[in-house]
């Protein structure tokens, strides 16, 4: 089998295709015959030994993937070959077959295509268990998502949208702040041309955010932060500025706000029951219409790499997928 491995922490740089023996799956696992592959910021970081699980190389990067169930090992009872699944990794699934356990396996409806679905997991996963259990996100509040236009942010408004919530985007160009728009934001504040902290200020009738979605760090945060509503919630996702913040706690003192990680990785592992029911909330969503997930770019295998590098360069607007 074709897969793109990484054979040295330098980035995408370090990313060659290989054949590799097809892999047999064990008790309780599942070969899966990958159609579509998920490329994440988390991808950027991985290949470079800079997120938070290291494997050694040589690996493939890609934490979530899509396809159909070639082969069963033994004790799997839920599901058959030739099913349609999506599944959360973590890494290792940029190849032509991986092997998943039973329990990740989330089943795919046909009405849903394996391209959308490869994109599903991180994002959109990220979003809903950030609202609904580390946000407590209620209906009628007021989020503002940082880094909007991209894969996680996009995510975050239209998951936002579904829970009743009145979404601001933010983001950086007027450009990627009409496809928030096209994905149901309901206001949006361009932060080189607006003072962030002022901004969502003027937005909310001077009352504050209640939940802040923060897929960026570096300098933003802080500013976000000090538009917080009394009693909001600050949800640290990310920091695709490329800079971990250094926040003042008297401000979560005198906002009495909270401020929460958002690690959708070592949930999913913790409780996969409860991801798969999240997972499959989102894919009914999409089913229905009711979910328009954007894909910036869809990508041959033999050009993660480059998948890679677009978001190095962060110009993608959604989710870059690769294909098999």
């Amino acid at each position: 089998m074709q897969a793109a491995v990484c054979k040295s922490l330098i980035g995408p740089d370090g990313i060659v295709i290989e054949d590799l023996p097809v892999p047999e799956p064990g008790p309780g696992e599942a070969r899966v015959r990958v159609k579509a592959i998920g490329i994440n910021f988390l991808d950027t970081l991985i290949t470079r030994g800079k997120y938070q699980h290291k494997p050694e190389p040589p690996f493939s990067p890609g934490a979530e993937i899509a396809g159909e169930i070639d082969k069963l090992g033994d004790g799997v009872e839920r599901f058959s070959p030739g099913q349609r699944i999506c599944a959360y990794l973590g890494w290792g699934g940029a190849r032509e077959y991986v092997i998943v356990r039973e329990e990740q396996l989330i089943p795919l409806p046909e009405a849903v295509s394996y391209e959308v679905a490869a994109g599903i997991n991180v994002t959109y996963g990220t979003a809903i268990h950030g609202f609904k259990e580390r946000g407590r996100l209620q209906a009628g509040e007021t989020v503002a998502v940082l880094g909007a236009a991209g894969g996680a942010g996009l995510a975050a408004v239209e998951v936002a949208k579904r829970l009743g919530a009145r979404v601001i985007a933010v983001a950086s160009t007027p450009e990627k702040l009409d496809v928030c728009r096209q994905h149901g934001a309901d206001l949006l504040l361009n932060y080189t041309t607006t003072d962030l902290k002022q901004g969502l200020r003027d937005l909310t009738g001077g009352r504050g955010v209640d939940v802040i979605y923060d897929c960026v760090g570096g300098d933003y945060s802080e500013p976000a932060l000090r538009s917080i509503a009394p009693m909001g919630r600050f949800l640290v996702v990310g920091f695709a500025a490329g800079q971990i913040p250094r926040i003042p706690l008297n401000l979560v003192l005198l906002k009495s706000c909270d401020v929460v990680g958002v690690l959708m990785g070592q949930s999913a592992l913790r409780n996969p029951r409860r991801h798969r029911e999240n997972i499959e909330t989102v894919l009914k969503w999409v089913a229905a219409g009711e979910l328009r997930p954007h894909t910036h770019a869809a990508l041959p295998l033999t050009d993660t790499g480059e998948a890679i590098r677009m978001l190095d360069r962060r110009e993608a607007t959604g989710k870059v997928i690769i294909t098999v």
